[in-house]
């Protein structure tokens, strides 16, 4: 089981909001809209998905990472290598 199942609809949800915002996003290119409304668009989208991969994060942190932990030996040390991988490319991303 994952860190984020008992979370699993509210993510996915979030997930299909940021898609009908990239359709949205599609249409007001089609539609030719002023580049500023089309950025500011394009910020709300990202900070959404932002927001989904912070709170995947803390999941994984919480439930994957905190259980290796408690379990001790060479799996630890991977969650937590992996845990800080992750947290650098969220990093770089922005």
């Amino acid at each position: 089981m994952h860190g984020y199942s008992a979370d699993k609809q509210a993510y996915l949800a979030r997930l299909r909001r940021v898609e009908g915002q990239i359709r949205g996003l599609q249409r007001m290119v089609d539609e030719d809209a002023y580049c500023i409304d089309v950025l500011t668009q394009v910020s709300a989208a990202t900070r959404a998905l932002q927001a989904v991969a912070l709170g995947l994060l803390e999941d994984h942190v919480r439930h994957c990472v905190s259980a290796a932990i408690a379990s001790g030996g060479p799996e630890a040390d991977e969650k937590i290598k992996e845990a800080s991988a992750a947290i650098a490319r969220l990093v770089r991303s922005n």
